[in-house]
């Protein structure tokens, strides 16, 4: 099979598309997926600079979800049938023409979408799920703030928060990212690069008492962060791209009764992602197939084509997901 290799970490130079590779085997509990679309995510970005651990147990490809067809099936499963279309979230190995998962790991692909569409919803889904209703334990008519609402994870958080009724708050770089961000249902958005979001939320005009930050920023963010939350309010961090350490005044955090926590998905045991996948199967596939939540495609890019994408989502102007077709 042909597949994105990472020789070198690094830059683009470092990763080749190889071909001559085998085929991976299914396990016991998992299917094999012939790909016909994979999701492109900033761990994988990570992974190729050699900032992102990979589990022992993963494959070292990069690619974290896919959409395609079950060609074979390990000897314990059987719930999926050969020739079945899903999407999956899988543990590596996504940017290829085969990868293996647990079959509990794949989802049926939502009825009104297409394959690209599909490919790009588990990692997301799965990290917005956890981060958002798990963790954050997010109720409604609460106040929701996200932290880089155009990005796929702002995508399908902005959506689901307002499902689940909570007012939605986000901060973008620009007007067509905010336009963008109005579009999926936002209540408020900030532009960050004119103005300081905790200076616009904390206006006494405004009026905005935050109960539940997603936050993918860090850095200087943390301490505007803790300043917003209401009591009891809760700050979930799912990376950091403006830096891990930061600086906490203990007295606010027990003064307002604070909760911080963050979470990675990559290393959760598979029990846990079947439990995951359950939970969204019936939860929000259906709001998926009535068009409840939607998703939107960037842009598409050819197998051969990965070291543009890569690109593409390092500079940081695309709206929604970026999508690798092996069709």
């Amino acid at each position: 099979m042909k597949a994105v290799i990472i020789n070198k970490f690094g830059d683009l130079k470092g990763t080749v598309l190889k071909s001559g590779l085998d085929i991976p085997r299914p396990g016991r509990h998992e299917v094999l997926i012939k790909v016909k679309a994979a999701g492109v995510n900033r761990p994988d970005i990570l992974q190729r600079q050699g900032l992102y651990k990979v589990p022992n147990d993963a494959s070292p490809i990069m690619g974290l979800e896919v959409a395609g067809e079950v060609v074979e099936l390990g000897v314990d499963v059987t719930k999926k049938r050969l020739g079945e279309f899903v999407c999956a979230l899988v543990p590596g190995g996504g940017y290829a023409e085969y990868v293996v998962t647990n079959a509990n790991h794949c989802l049926p692909v939502p009825k009104c979408l297409s394959i690209e569409e599909a490919a790009g919803l588990c990692e997301c889904l799965f990290t917005v799920w956890i981060n958002m209703v798990q963790l954050g334990q997010l109720r409604k008519n609460e106040t929701f703030l996200i932290h880089g609402g155009s990005s796929g994870i702002g995508m399908f958080a902005i959506q689901l928060a307002k499902q689940l009724g909570a007012t939605v708050l986000t901060t973008v770089k620009n007007q067509e990212k905010s336009d963008f961000c109005y579009s999926l249902g936002a209540d408020k958005v900030i532009q960050y690069s004119v103005e300081d979001f905790h200076n616009v939320l904390k206006n006494k005009n405004e009026k905005y008492a935050v109960d539940l930050i997603l936050d993918m920023v860090g850095g200087e963010y943390f301490e505007k962060n803790i300043d917003l939350l209401s009591d009891e309010g809760r700050l979930v961090n799912i990376a950091f791209l403006k830096g891990a350490s930061v600086k906490l005044d203990l007295s606010r955090l027990m003064m307002k009764r604070i909760k911080i926590t963050g979470s990675t998905l990559r290393p959760r045991t598979v029990e846990y992602k079947s439990t995951i996948a359950d939970e969204l199967r019936e939860t929000v596939w259906p709001l998926l197939d009535s068009k409840k939540i939607r998703v939107h495609i960037d842009s598409v890019f050819s197998l051969e084509k990965f070291k543009d994408a890569h690109t593409h989502i390092e500079n940081g102007n695309h709206l929604g997901k970026i999508i690798l077709s092996l069709d």
